[in-house]
């Protein structure tokens, strides 16, 4: 059998009775560095071109990261020559350190600082490898060896350093594949090279911790960041930073969990474009912090460009249910989910914290529309479809009418499939409920209250020939009523009706919504008018056309030619 879990070996937690970081809650944002261009674009399968990193280094810039991984100059010459542009161009604002890559070796070291050559800040990255199996399997060395590297690559990078004062340089460092190294000889390896940068005597310097392939669980990373914190040399003066990648799907948990345990600095991409299953999602981890109150110190208001210039540059789909981001992520079909978000959005004041069914956030915090956050298909139920149309044209409905109406919308997208828009929601609600034939029209009525009650004069029917009804009742449904059961010969139930003014001011509009049984049928209407009482007398013409048919029977007309 391929499929075999027996060729795999659980990953060996680390032995940590002391670990503080599960208490701890994060109470601020980490340092951002932004790897779009260098880990993002070694990932992609059409690199980007010059334009594409231009469009893409302006968008970080104005997202507001200080801190950028440019590329990896020594490696590859459209890296380098984007490196240079930025600097020669004078692209890069004074606040914005740029960062590059480059592998712990002299003549690649020295062709990056050849690519920095003119920066006003720039992070120099050095790196090699020091896990397990790549030691025994890729390099063939030993502890000793592999230390070499790094302290050599250290060297280095100090020394190039030397030559260019004009530069404010940072160096950071990272032991390649640090979530398969052994925690010891990590230390050491790092402790090695800040003997050689000595940032206790003002070298700015960042360890980088990555997890270069996710290989556990997101509590095993943060109990290695804080074993890090805790075991290495001069803790106070170096950064320590984080780069995890998504292997497991836990990329953002593990960065979270890391910086509880310790960490400063995180690295990521945005959108979470990267190796294999990607990098940290950085528009993810920061809108994490943004929801719980914590400032982000990014500016995410504008998320659908921000998508739109990742997609350009990357030509990578944005899933429509990413976090924050997606098209679907603040959108509900569930129907009790739906009205769950309609009641509290109805409930909630100006000013108040958020604190809303279902959404995390306030859509209209990156840029969404409520519209976009409602939506009917046939797993809809009364709530949503209630709410697309106080939404969208100040239509309020009764409960009993929001749970018959929603079983026409149910049955329209079962016969069509899909979803259903607002124009065809609203087409529905007119055929089903606002439509009145001509022979039904209200033209005129006339009611007057004394002791007795209310009596009704009304006229209804075609303009040219209406006819007249009279009837008494308590109020003014029950004349009308009484009016068309006298001249019809049926007999009619009001089972509810309600009233709702649209708008405010003198020439509001109303709404009138009824339910009747005539003659054994159940039959419901709903009519706008200038004012409730037209609205809810032709409400009851409509229902009753409904039972007798929407032509006035002749019996009316005769009657009415009869009297006249």
């Amino acid at each position: 059998m391929a499929f075999d879990h027996r060729k795999y070996v659980a990953f060996k937690p680390v032995a940590k009775t002391d670990r503080r970081w599960p208490d701890k809650v994060i109470e601020k944002a980490p340092t951002w560095c932004a790897v779009d261009l260098r880990d993002g674009n070694q990932a992609l399968v059409k690199p980007m071109t010059v334009a594409q990193k231009q469009r893409m280094f302006d968008l970080l810039v104005k997202l507001g990261f200080k801190e950028i991984e440019i590329g990896f100059p020594a490696a590859s010459q459209p890296d380098f020559d984007f490196c240079r542009k930025l600097i020669e161009e004078n692209r890069i604002p004074e606040d914005v350190k740029i960062q590059v890559l480059t592998q712990a070796r002299p003549e690649l070291i020295e062709r990056t600082y050849e690519a920095l050559a003119g920066a006003r800040k720039a992070i120099v990255h050095v790196y090699n490898s020091t896990s397990t199996v790549q030691r025994e399997q890729v390099f063939g060395l030993d502890r000793d060896g592999i230390r070499e590297i790094a302290v050599s690559g250290a060297k280095v990078v100090r020394d190039m350093a030397a030559r260019h004062p004009e530069t404010e340089w940072t160096f950071q460092y990272s032991p390649e594949s640090f979530t398969g190294t052994e925690l010891d000889f990590a230390a050491e390896v790092i402790d090695a090279v800040s003997d050689v940068w000595r940032p206790d005597q003002g070298q700015p310097m960042i360890i980088n911790l990555p997890a270069t392939v996710e290989m556990a669980t997101p509590n095993v990373f943060a109990d290695q960041i804080e074993w890090i914190c805790d075991n290495i040399k001069r803790r106070e003066h170096i950064s320590i930073s984080v780069h995890t990648h998504n292997d497991r799907g836990c990329a953002v948990a593990a960065a979270e969990l890391a910086v509880m345990a310790g960490a400063d600095r995180v690295e990521g991409t945005l959108m979470g474009n990267g190796e294999r299953t990607g990098n940290m999602d950085l528009v993810t981890m920061a809108m994490n912090l943004y929801s719980q109150g914590i400032d982000p110190t990014l500016d995410l208001s504008g998320m659908a460009a921000i998508s739109e210039v990742v997609e350009a540059c990357t030509e990578i789909s944005t899933h429509p249910r990413h976090p924050y981001a997606g098209e679907l992520v603040f959108t509900a079909f569930s129907g009790s989910h739906q009205d769950a978000i309609r009641k509290c959005l109805a409930r909630r004041k100006e000013g108040e914290a958020w604190n809303v069914a279902y959404l995390p956030i306030d859509p209209f915090d990156v840029g969404r529309r409520y519209e976009e956050v409602v939506r009917i298909n046939s797993q809809s139920g009364k709530g949503g479809v209630a709410y697309v149309l106080e939404r969208d044209y100040n239509i309020s409905l009764p409960r009993w009418l929001q749970i018959e109406f929603s079983k026409v919308v149910q049955r329209e997208a079962e016969t069509n499939g899909g979803e259903i828009d607002s124009l065809t929601i609203h087409r529905l609600f007119e055929d089903r409920y606002l439509k009145v034939h001509a022979d039904w029209v209200l033209r005129s009525y006339d009611l007057h209250r004394d002791e007795e009650g209310v009596r009704a004069e009304v006229s209804v029917g075609s303009e040219s020939a209406p006819v007249r009804l009279e009837g008494r009742g308590l109020g003014a449904v029950e004349a009308v009523s009484e009016a068309l059961e006298s001249r019809f010969g049926i007999s009619i139930a009001v089972e509810a009706y309600d009233e709702f003014a649209l708008g405010e001011g003198t020439n509001a509009n109303a709404l009138a919504c009824i339910r009747l049984t005539a003659n054994g049928k159940h039959c419901s209407a709903a009519a706008l008018a200038e004012d409730t009482t037209s609205a809810t007398l032709q409400a009851l013409f409509s229902a009753v056309a409904q039972a007798v048919g929407t032509e006035m029977p002749e019996s009316a007309r005769e009657a009415e030619v009869a009297g006249a």
